[in-house]
């Protein structure tokens, strides 16, 4: 069985995400919008948050379908 590198590649994307607008102080929100940490801080930090966890969680997805726990 083929391992889904669709999972790792979206999870490592999510990060880089998160990263970048940490550094850059803008977010992607939804419908091509843009949010500025200045601007509106609680909604970037909960958009960094969600980068962050979703990259984590599709990462560790990932690993747990190609190793899983009976390993």
């Amino acid at each position: 069985m083929k391992p889904p590198y669709g999972l790792l590649i979206f999870g490592v994307f999510s990060l880089f995400l998160a990263v970048a607008g940490t550094c850059t102080g803008e977010a992607w929100a939804r419908f091509g919008r843009v949010v500025y940490r200045a601007k509106e801080p609680r909604q970037f930090w909960w958009l960094i948050a969600i980068y962050c966890l979703g990259g984590v969680y599709f990462i560790g997805y990932f690993l747990y379908k190609v190793y899983g726990l009976s390993h």
